[in-house]
């Protein structure tokens, strides 16, 4: 015999469905469990994304994700303003920023090169990139993007535009498995990829 859950629940568990790594059965769980909220709860819950989707920009410098003009990382004098690191995705910023272990500055490109998607060096924050190392303060740009296709080909893009203005360019040392992504990688071993950094 069929269960056939009411329409608003069907919807509710579609939503979930299509937010990444969400599988329907995990879905389900999700969507039973905003109806066991309070009424005041839910209303917490459903302001919190529309606060998050409303109020959440990219940093006028670096692009990652803030609800200011600037970032805090970027407003922060304290950190080391002649390095910037540079990363395909603000979960990537996140990642490395728990490590506690580096002070620069980033700069978030919200993507890859990546032609078979359609997606070209116009598409990203690259040109912003650029303007930011034209000041001459930077003397280091980090590359670390994912050690993909996507990401390899990213790198080395990078690095020909970078290397003429007289900066250090390095890739990550990656004894992050291939194909893998930054997002996932524990504290340690992003540290020590970080740490044994190369020259592209």
């Amino acid at each position: 015999m069929n269960y056939y859950n009411p329409l608003p629940l069907t919807k509710l568990i579609e939503q979930f469905a299509a937010l990444p790594g969400i599988g329907k059965k995990t879905a389900q769980r999700l969507a039973f469990h905003v109806l066991t909220l309070s009424d005041s709860e839910a209303k917490e819950f459903s302001d919190a994304i529309l606060q998050a989707h409303s109020k959440i920009k990219n940093c006028d410098v670096c692009k990652n994700f803030t609800d200011k003009k600037v970032c805090d990382i970027c407003d922060d004098m304290s950190r080391d303003r002649t390095t910037i690191c540079v990363v395909e995705d603000p979960r990537d910023v996140a990642a490395f920023e728990r490590t506690g272990k580096y002070n620069g500055l980033y700069h978030v490109l919200h993507g890859l090169i990546s032609p078979i998607d359609g997606k070209g060096p116009e598409e990203l924050f690259i040109k912003e990139l650029l303007t930011r190392l034209s000041d001459g303060e930077v003397k280091e740009v980090i590359i670390a993007t994912d050690p993909t296709v996507q990401g390899e080909a990213t790198a080395v893009y990078l690095s020909r535009l970078i290397k003429p203005l007289g900066i250090k360019v390095s890739r990550l040392a990656f004894g992050i498995p291939i194909g893998s992504s930054l997002e996932y990688t524990d504290e340690v071993t992003l540290f020590k990829a970080l740490e044994n950094r190369s020259s592209l």
